[in-house]
């Protein structure tokens, strides 16, 4: 049996992994348009992964800015099963600290009209999000981090702002007294587009700052987040290391037929070129 790809999805200041074997890099078109990057395929602790760059190397593209539905659907057309991710966020929480790392489980939205799904066009879908990530795969998160000795934090909600700026006190204090755990910029998105392409995704939250709610901590600013994220990658890299051991090598979760029953319009009423466009996600469900 072929091994399963795995994808990992690298955020600011991981943009390229240690101790990958590299074996080829590879430009994915899609009908949605270009990734953020070139793929790159290869092994990691033995593992078949293809790692992207979110926001390209050299990080030329804001939140606003990234083609989510190209980036999912490019990992989706190289065969990819589970997608783990790694973004840096702020902390709502006195108990989360910089440095700390938190497997979120849940997401709230205040981005604006981005584009958050691979449908419409006559073909209509509503994926259930109830519970966004895959429960098997942030448990493999967790237990990677604290593998390799991270203080890890287990659950939570990802607040996801639209940026590219950061919040004003106000926000950041309303946001906070909703309970929310951190705050960032792209992994919501990230997410409902996995669940509606049945690939399996969690995402690690690489705790860099308090946004500007603390009282005695600094405000964030891009200089306190880089100099954080520089500290935090060799982490972040060693869990994706242990975290791609710990994957199983087949799929037991809901994830894997997310689209079941999920699709609403009348299998001989989706045009055709959608049909098409859309084979490698519904293709199973309504005929290649």
């Amino acid at each position: 049996m072929a091994e399963r790809l795995i994808g990992i999805i690298g955020g600011s200041g991981l943009y390229e992994m240690d101790g990958l074997e590299i074996l080829r890099e590879e430009r994915v078109r899609t009908p949605f348009g270009d990734p953020s990057d070139r793929y790159i395929l290869g092994r990691l602790a033995g593992r078949p992964v293809a790692f992207l760059a979110r926001h390209g190397r050299g990080h030329s593209l804001m939140p606003s800015e990234l083609n989510f539905r190209a980036n999912i659907f490019g990992f989706k057309l190289l065969g990819a099963e589970w997608i783990l991710s790694a973004s840096a966020v702020g902390s709502m929480k006195e108990e989360v600290k910089p440095l700390d790392i938190l497997i979120p489980d849940q997401f709230f939205d205040r981005t604006n009209g981005r584009a958050g799904t691979f449908f419409g066009n006559g073909l209509i879908v509503h994926v259930s999000v109830a519970d966004p990530t895959c429960h098997v795969l942030g448990d493999v998160l967790y237990r990677a981090g604290r593998q390799v000795g991270a203080t890890m934090h287990k659950g939570g909600t990802y607040l996801c702002i639209e940026g590219p700026q950061f919040s004003t006190r106000a926000e950041s204090r309303i946001y906070r007294s909703w309970g929310v755990d951190v705050i960032g910029m792209t992994n919501l998105q990230e997410a409902k587009l996995a669940r509606e392409a049945e690939i399996c995704y969690a995402t690690m939250a690489l705790i860099t700052d308090y946004d500007v709610w603390h009282e005695t901590e600094d405000d964030v600013s891009v200089d306190s987040v880089v100099a954080i994220l520089r500290q935090n990658a060799a982490t972040a890299r060693a869990v994706l290391r242990a975290a791609v051991t710990m994957i199983p090598a087949e799929r037991s979760c809901a994830c894997a037929h997310a689209l079941r029953d999920a699709i609403i319009t009348a299998r001989e009423k989706v045009p055709a070129g959608v049909k098409r466009e859309l084979a490698p996600i519904v293709g199973k469900y309504l005929g290649e």
